[in-house]
């Protein structure tokens, strides 16, 4: 491929690269770092005598430029092969040549080490995760095999003493190419995509490590009840490993610090003689008396402690832990008669509403998106993500704490990690004897990575499929040692289990594409009862100004004029979810044909923002029912991998859209919801302070914006509880079956308007073929028709913003007209005209009844010199309005 000119991050890097290689990594015991560069190239290009290739000599000018960690495909593009502008657009990513990445290929990093032998003085190289299979050398020398570094999650620490030099040294690793059905590798099924490298490479640091004579490993904390009022008994625990060839004794200290990052009074410390390369696991122990404990965010504050260890050893050298941070928390399950499982967090009861995942396509890693991420997930009022086998990074897990998102992990499906002799539906090959050696330092390296997090909430050990017996005990007898404190569920799905674990309580029974909203209000499958382990109904539209940056001229008339057409943003082509058929034909029945793309993507917004509010308000609805509570909801997904046309709660250039704004209206803390089952209304409260008397005003609205019914309701609330208020909304029965009207509820607590929700609808509702379901989706045999939102009157709409500081402003919506103004989008965009992002709308595409006045703040990342905020809906005119105007 053509190579193109440096760019300055590679200038920078080999720049760095060439101070690291003079200046010693690490200079005395107790340090560690992380590789900070690597250089890269494939072995087709090479002489691969590694003799050779561990030279300080040798010329790898025209190698590619890569920083800490990466796959080869993110390589190639940290290094400007590629660009993702291109490869995203339109189908570009098929043109790359696969077979480039079929051979083995090479990372090399020099780095200079003070190697003069002193006492007690020893280095270890730490992998954190390389996929899938790697020899690694240093100088030469090799440290470990393919056979020995297999499995992406395999993370493994090697003693390279007796292998590095004093000044430059080479760590040079081959990674070889990873196969999803073969290695136990990061796939993806039909979500996107394959990466063409199917992951291969360094996706994780690895780390150089100077110590002393003993190694210390991360620590962890557990705490527990004590029995004496609201006291914790901590226990610190570290593994010991005597890297000398005699016995070593000495003591270990730890200093703990509080929240507010003041040392605590007591210094655990204890005692310890390790005979002669001996491991062991060092326990210290404490009482905290008054315990700040760490809560979800929408239940409470997120105190962090933190602590750190020293080994002083025989020869006065030490050995020192990183400082880890710890939250004081309880979880725990239980599962029900009907196989349910409801998970409880400090004792109370945790309705899981959350959403699903997924890394980078090239697992190209940004904290600060994934900040982004987590606030939008904050935002919508969800409390939980789960990862299916994309485990990420530590800083992962780190930021669900501090944020105060409960994390679900797990592995993934569909692969070789699920090759099971029962699984008759997955593509991976049958385990063998080596597999389950690499599933035991995956497991025990996620489970040392992990344990000490508050924000774990569980750890499903198989995803469609449970494991087998032995991989079973493997799994739990990993997570065991490592002091896992969270539920260990066998599996997402009711398929089977092991004796070990017991049912895992979670149901996989769809859908994955569209549904109406009446469907989440059923008593079948996917439907508001017990915990859904992964469903939606398929949404997540990106609006115009993202689809132009990844879709062509042709593509996007393919939208709306070829809606039953294979597209290649979608899922793959041998997938259920190649097309958008089954969403079409619904959009088409229920709102009419588009006759345009604008007029195309605002339905879909609609249709959208309908469906992920209904999903989540009635799992929310029927959180406290009496029969068959729902336990949780996990959204299929929270993110897409790259640009997509489905599944997703904001796109992948983090720009909310329909799918986001309807799971905000219907996951609010305090809330009121209308069930298109039976036309009743629920009250709802997800908090674990608020509680008194409420009042739920109840309007139905004609489209010409006459009054159809009104109604006042006052009631009681109280907390983690929800329930029916209203058994139906009068005056649905006097609307014909070609009528759409607007139905709006306001709870309030006094004057204070705590949860505004419109509602479009129509007498003749959507009839479910239940019988027909697939595993993705149940057949809709009449469908509702909105088509009278074709013919509205225009609305008459006033806008003016206000500024707020820096980052913030509130607009103000005033319908001045007699008839409703419907599906009102508002989107903040700079003086240029691109999307702000991220952006924090309090409410947004929302409808106004007539003389209604509304205020809706947004807040963004920094002052937008010129910013101005876009409005349009479907009767009210495209208008622009500048911020403070």
């Amino acid at each position: 491929m053509a190579r193109s000119a440096l760019t300055t991050l590679q200038v920078v890097l080999c720049l760095l690269s060439l101070a690291f290689a003079t200046t010693p990594l690490i200079s005395s015991n107790g340090q560690s770092t992380t590789i900070p560069t690597w250089k890269l190239q494939s072995s087709s290009k090479l002489n691969v005598d590694i003799s050779k290739l561990s030279s300080p000599s040798l010329d790898t000018s025209s190698w590619y430029t890569l920083g800490s960690h990466g796959t080869l495909m993110a390589a190639l593009l940290e290094s400007n092969a590629y660009k993702d502008t291109d490869l995203f657009y339109s189908a570009n990513l098929q043109k790359v040549d696969y077979s480039q990445f079929q051979v083995p290929w090479f990372y090399r990093s020099e780095f200079a080490l003070n190697a003069t032998q002193e006492p007690e003085t020893h280095f270890l190289l730490s992998t954190n995760g390389v996929t899938s299979r790697a020899d690694v050398y240093i100088n030469g020398k090799l440290v470990a095999d393919k056979n020995t570094q297999a499995g992406a999650y395999a993370g493994h620490t090697f003693s390279i003493t007796d292998a590095i030099k004093d000044g430059t040294n080479i760590l040079l690793i081959r990674v070889y190419p990873t196969n999803y059905d073969r290695d136990l590798a990061l796939g993806f099924v039909d979500w996107n995509p394959y990466p063409p490298d199917n992951g291969t490479g360094i996706w994780r640091d690895i780390d150089v490590t100077r110590t002393g004579a003993v190694s210390l490993s991360a620590p962890r904390a557990i705490s527990m009840k004590s029995g004496r009022g609201d006291a914790v008994n901590l226990s610190l625990k570290v593994d010991m490993q005597n890297l000398e060839s005699k016995e070593i004794w000495g003591e270990m200290v730890c200093t703990v610090t509080d929240p507010a990052g003041k040392e605590m009074e007591q210094h655990p410390a204890m005692n310890f003689t390790l005979p002669a390369k001996a491991a062991k696991t060092a326990t210290l122990n404490m009482t905290i008396t008054s315990p700040q404990i760490w809560w979800p965010a929408q239940w409470g504050s997120q105190s962090l402690y933190s602590f750190s260890c020293v080994a002083y050893t025989t020869l006065s050298k030490s050995a020192i832990t990183t400082p880890t941070k710890f939250g004081i928390r309880t979880v725990t399950s239980t599962l029900s008669a009907t196989n349910d499982t409801t998970f409880f967090v400090n004792e109370k009861p945790f309705q899981v509403l959350g959403a699903g995942y997924t890394s980078d396509i090239f697992l190209r890693f940004d904290i600060e998106k994934l900040r982004a991420q987590f606030k939008y997930m904050l935002s919508m009022g969800l409390n939980t993500v789960r990862l299916e086998g994309k485990q990420e990074h530590p800083a992962l897990y780190s930021l669900a704490d501090e944020m105060g998102l409960m994390v679900m992990a797990g592995w993934e499906c569909c692969d070789k990690w699920e090759g099971w002799a029962y699984n008759d539906e997955g593509s991976g090959q049958k385990w063998t004897a080596p597999d389950y050696t690499i599933a035991n330092a995956s497991m025990r390296h996620e489970a040392a990575m992990m344990t000490s997090h508050p924000s774990t909430l569980a750890f499903l050990v198989g995803s469609d499929f449970w494991p087998d017996d032995k991989a079973t005990k493997i799994y739990v007898s990993a997570l065991q040692a490592y002091d896992w404190q969270a539920p260990i569920i066998a599996s997402a799905s009711q398929r089977g289990f092991p004796s070990l674990l017991g049912n895992g309580g979670m149901k996989m029974d769809g859908p994955y594409d569209w549904v109406p909203p009446n469907y989440w209000y059923g008593s079948e499958l996917g439907a508001a009862f017990g915990f859904g382990s992964e469903l939606g109904a398929g949404v997540g539209t990106p609006e115009l100004s993202s689809l132009k940056k990844f879709l062509s001229s042709a593509d996007l008339a393919d939208l709306w004029k070829a809606p039953n057409k294979g597209l290649y943003h979608m899922s793959t082509n041998v997938s259920s979810f190649y097309t958008r058929e089954i969403y079409n034909t619904a959009l088409w029945k229920r709102y009419g044909a588009p006759t345009s793309l604008p007029d195309y993507l605002l339905k879909a917004q609609m249709a959208d923002y309908e469906a992920t509010r209904a999903e989540f308000e009635a799992y929310a609805a029927k959180w406290s029912n009496p029969a068959r509570p729902a336990t949780g909801l996990i959204y299929w997904m929270l993110n897409n991998a790259w640009p997509s046309l489905h599944w997703s709660l904001f796109d992948y250039y983090l720009h909310p859209a329909g799918s986001y704004f309807g799971t905000k209206t219907g996951s609010r803390i305090e809330h009121v919801a209308y069930d298109y089952a039976d036309s009743s209304v629920y009250l709802i409260n997800r908090s674990l302070d608020k509680s008194g008397p409420r009042t739920v005003e109840v309007e139905l609205l004609s489209l010409s914006g006459s009054r159809v019914s009104s109604q006042t309701v006052t009631a009681t609330t109280a907390p983690n509880h929800s329930k029916k208020i209203l058994d139906k909304v009068p005056g649905l029965d006097k609307l014909k079956d070609k009528d759409t009207a607007l139905l709006r509820l306001l709870l309030k607590n006094g004057n204070e308007i705590l949860s505004r929700n419109v509602y479009w609808l129509s007498p003749k509702p959507d009839v479910l073929d239940w019988r027909n379901s697939t595993w993705y989706s149940t057949p809709v045999t009449s469908y509702t028709s909105y088509t009278a939102l074709n013919d509205l009157e225009s609305a008459n709409v006033a806008i003016t913003s206000t500024s707020q500081g820096v980052g913030n402003a509130t607009v103000c919506l005033e319908n001045k007209g007699s008839v409703p103004a419907v599906f009102v989008k508002l989107n903040l965009v700079d003086a240029g005209g691109k999307d702000v992002v991220p952006v924090f709308w309090e409410d947004n595409y929302v409808t106004l009844f007539p003389q209604e006045k509304i205020e809706v703040r947004v807040e963004y990342s920094r002052s937008y010199a010129g910013a101005k905020i876009e409005v349009l809906g479907r009767n009210v005119g495209s208008q622009v309005v500048e911020i403070g105007k």
